[in-house]
């Protein structure tokens, strides 16, 4: 049993070909992008299945970027994950189209102290869980609200009736 490797460059190497680490790991930030922007938003709190949902992706995304042995590849890979992802942050700052890209737009959900069932079935709320919402907001009947919002990210956007 060792307790230092031999080679400390063997750790650091990069074995696989620069570019296809690289590729492999555009292509997933994409594929993952594109799989989480088509997918409903969910009320913007991370439930159990959502967090386990995460963790398998992140799974496998790790085996779809190819067993890597060495600290060298890890890193490559995750630098190439983080200067898309920063790209991307910088592009939707600036550009509206790239905000609405990656953010989505909200979506109406209570107009007027009426329920908006038909975007509500769209965004797979339902009634329970809109309720909880308001209820956060320290709201107990339907009928104070002007109008809410399931906003990009998914968090609920609660506009109250001004009171009489």
């Amino acid at each position: 049993m060792e307790l230092f490797p031999s080679s400390w460059s063997d750790v650091f190497a990069v074995e696989a070909p620069l570019f296809e680490l690289i590729v492999r790991g555009t292509i997933l930030y994409f594929a993952i992008i594109a799989f989480m922007r088509l997918l409903p938003r969910i009320g913007g709190e991370l439930a159990v299945m959502d967090f386990v949902f995460l963790l398998l992706i992140a799974e496998a995304a790790a085996h779809g970027m190819g067993e890597h042995q060495t600290v060298g590849d890890a890193i490559l890979l995750i630098a190439t994950l983080m200067v898309w992802n920063y790209l991307f942050n910088f592009l939707s700052f600036h550009i509206p189209f790239f905000e609405k890209l990656i953010s989505g737009t909200r979506v109406q959900v209570v107009r007027d102290g009426r329920l908006l069932q038909r975007n509500m079935r769209r965004e797979y709320l339902t009634e329970d869980e809109l309720m909880a919402q308001l209820r956060r907001h320290g709201i107990e009947d339907v009928m104070e609200v002007k109008a809410a919002f399931i906003e990009g990210e998914g968090q609920i956007a609660v506009i109250p009736r001004k009171p009489q």
